[in-house]
C-alpha cells in the first residue's frame, strides 16, 4: 500500500545504529523526516549522508528529528559510517535503520520493482508532530537528493502549519506569503489586521506573518 499525504505514518520498532527505536514514540512533538537508501557502500548514498550530517544543526533548529534506512543490516551501517565520516568530513550523528527483512521498506512502499527489486529508492517522508504525512518525495538511485529544497519544504510545512497561508513558487523563509484560498476576506482581516496586497481576488500576498 502506498503512504499517501494525510495518512498516519506507519508506526514501527526497529533496529538502529543508535539502539532499538519504536518510531512513533521515537518522533515524541518533533517533526520527523524518515529517507531511505538503496544500499550501503554505495557513492551517491555515501555524499548524501554526510551532508545531512553536515546540516543536522538546522533541522534541530525546526524540532525536526532525521532518520535513515536502507535494507542493509545495522552491523554494516556501522561500517560505512567510518568511510562516511572519513571521505565527508563529518561523522553520521542520527540514527540509521537496518531493514535487513525490509519490514519498513514494505511499510511504506520503498521498494519500486519495476527499478529494481530488491533495493530500496531514495523515498523521502516529512511526518508531523501529528505523526501525519507531511511530504513524500522519490527520487531514482542514480540521483541525489536536494536536502536544502527539503529544508525549504520543512519550513513551508511549518509554516503553513501555523497560519492560513500558502507558499508561492520558489518561495524561501522569509519572503511574501499567499493567504490560502479557503480564507475569505472578512477572515483574513481578522487573521491578517496589518493587511494585504490583492493582485487577484484569488492572489492576496502579504509579509510572512511571523517574521517583523
Amino acid at each position: 500500500m502506498a503512504v499517501r499525504l494525510g495518512d498516519t505514518a506507519p508506526d514501527f520498532t526497529a533496529e538502529t545504529t543508535q539502539g532499538t527505536i519504536k518510531f512513533h514514540e521515537w518522533l515524541g512533538d518533533s517533526w520527523g523526516i524518515l529517507f531511505s537508501h538503496p544500499k550501503d557502500f554505495t557513492p551517491v548514498c555515501t555524499t548524501e549522508l554526510g551532508y545531512v550530517a553536515k546540516i543536522k544543526g538546522e533541522f534541530d533548529k525546526r524540532n525536526t528529528k532525521v532518520i535513515g534506512l536502507s535494507v542493509d543490516p545495522v552491523d554494516s551501517h556501522v561500517k560505512w559510517e567510518a568511510d562516511i565520516a572519513e571521505t565527508q568530513g563529518t561523522p553520521v550523528n542520527f540514527p540509521m535503520i537496518g531493514d535487513a527483512d525490509r519490514k519498513v521498506s514494505d511499510l511504506y512502499d520503498m521498494i519500486h520493482p519495476n527499478a529494481n527489486d530488491t533495493l530500496t529508492v531514495r523515498s523521502v517522508y516529512i511526518v508531523g508532530p501529528d505523526k501525519k504525512v507531511k511530504l513524500t518525495l522519490t527520487y531514482p538511485a542514480s540521483t541525489g537528493r536536494n536536502f536544502d529544497e527539503i529544508l525549504r519544504v520543512l519550513d513551508s510545512l511549518q509554516l503553513t502549519a501555523q497560519f492560513k497561508v500558502a507558499t508561492p513558487a520558489n518561495w524561501k523563509d522569509g519572503q511574501d506569503v499567499i493567504i490560502g484560498a479557503s480564507v475569505s476576506d472578512d477572515e483574513a482581516k481578522q487573521l491578517f489586521p496589518q493587511g494585504w496586497n490583492t493582485v487577484k481576488p484569488y492572489l492576496r500576498v502579504l509579509p510572512q506573518p511571523n517574521k517583523k
